[in-house]
């Protein structure tokens, strides 16, 4: 587990102005995963890597993807906007949206967008409703021929993607409709640290595009493999070899290409937590210890700050500030203050001896973090905070207020 980029007199002093629970950024570690993904597919002439939006929608943090020559996957109106207002637009964004509604298509059509469609029956809404584009592209669930995890769900029983008898068709449907352009798409699991994961998606849906193309005459410009690239959240856990999968998926493609099932194609990906996820980290202050059949730690912060461990029981290394080199031999919960039983940060977790004002940080909290926050039980959204090369902190979101919260209520 890598150390944090900052120290506890930092902190100390950031928290003088700015009070727990925030969220830090580093710059440097997001450029350097952006670069290292792009370098490793510069074999394919057309890789284009777009940023998983939902997973730090922050216009700081796309700007620094922007530079780095990153697109935006969007799957929302207000992420196609928030695209739009960094100046990402055109086909460096790819929206993938389910139960979509039709402004958002309309949109889409207008920022100029490719549109990756994720229902047969989309073809007729987005016609209807905002035209057919030149280019189109399609969703593929595999169902049952692979596995998926806790967080995205078997293929079978997600409800994201089409069949293969409904992606045959519609394809042939597009053509025959007047598109010319072609895209293909799937996004199987999520989190996944199987260096062959991606390798898998790559010779799934070269296959599958192999079978269009016959079948319908389809000729394919971009076959997007998805994002799903996991980050070693344990202590225990390697981090994945991107230069590995990259040779995994290029080995495939080059087979492909050789024997002509394809021409060659460019090759996409949309990852989020691989690009920000290990280098964002939730900090907060410890406000009351408690014991009673179990000894807990309270912070500042809840679950409305970082849901992911009470939604998925995912875990989060903690490191205490201040505390690093002292035996982590107590065990505690470590809870927030929300009036909800699961709103527990780690359960069991072995810590340095605690008390109140110490300050924690939670790692590899950059991707699904503050992004889930809610309001509930009129919990406020904290701030975020970018960590520059030269080490210092700019704020690029303040922390909510109770002027915020009641915005939107009429009195």
């Amino acid at each position: 587990m890598s150390k944090v980029p900052f120290t506890k007199t930092q902190i100390a002093e950031l928290i003088k102005k700015y009070p727990t629970p925030f969220y830090i950024y580093e710059e440097a570690g997001i450029r350097q995963a952006t670069n290292d993904l792009a370098r490793s597919f510069s074999w394919n002439k057309g890789f284009k890597q777009y940023f998983a939006v939902k997973a730090t929608p922050n216009p700081s943090i796309l700007e620094i993807l922007k530079e780095e020559g990153s697109g935006a996957d969007c799957s929302s109106l207000p992420e196609l906007l928030l695209s739009k207002k960094v100046g990402i637009t055109g086909e460096n964004i790819m929206f993938t949206s389910n139960d979509t509604p039709a402004e958002e298509f309309v949109k889409a059509r207008e920022l100029g967008a490719i549109i990756n469609l994720d229902d047969i029956r989309h073809i007729e809404f987005l016609e209807k409703n905002a035209g057919l584009p030149e280019l189109l592209s399609f969703r593929y669930n595999p169902g049952t021929s692979r596995k998926g995890n806790a967080i995205i769900g078997n293929p079978a029983e997600a409800k994201f993607g089409m069949t293969r008898e409904q992606i045959l068709e519609s394809y042939a449907i597009a053509r025959k409709k007047g598109v010319k352009r072609f895209g293909l798409h799937t996004m199987v699991a999520t989190s996944q640290l199987q260096t062959e994961y991606l390798v898998m998606n790559a010779k799934m849906l070269f296959a599958l595009a192999h079978e269009i193309r016959e079948k319908t005459g389809v000729e394919f410009e971009f076959i997007n493999l998805g994002g799903g690239l996991g980050i070693p959240y344990r202590p225990e856990q390697k981090a994945i070899d991107i230069k590995a999968i990259s040779a995994g998926v290029r080995e495939v493609y080059e087979e492909a290409v050789q024997k002509g099932l394809m021409p060659p194609v460019k090759i996409f990906t949309e990852c989020g937590r691989y690009i920000t996820g290990p280098y964002g980290y939730l900090v907060s202050t410890v406000r009351h210890m408690k014991e009673t059949y179990k000894k807990y730690v309270g912070l500042d912060a809840c679950m409305a700050n970082l849901m992911r461990p009470a939604l998925y029981g995912a875990y989060h290394h903690i490191t205490v500030l201040g505390k690093e080199n002292m035996p982590s031999n107590n065990t505690y919960d470590v809870v927030g203050s929300l009036c909800e039983n699961n709103d527990k940060f780690a359960i069991d977790r072995k810590l340095p001896e605690m008390e109140p004002e110490d300050i924690v940080v939670f790692h590899d909290a950059g991707a699904h973090g503050h992004a889930m926050g809610f309001n509930y039980n009129g919990k406020l959204r904290s701030a975020e905070f970018l960590l520059s090369p030269s080490g210092e902190f700019k704020m690029i979101r303040r922390a909510e207020t109770s002027d915020d919260y009641f915005a939107t209520l009429s009195f």
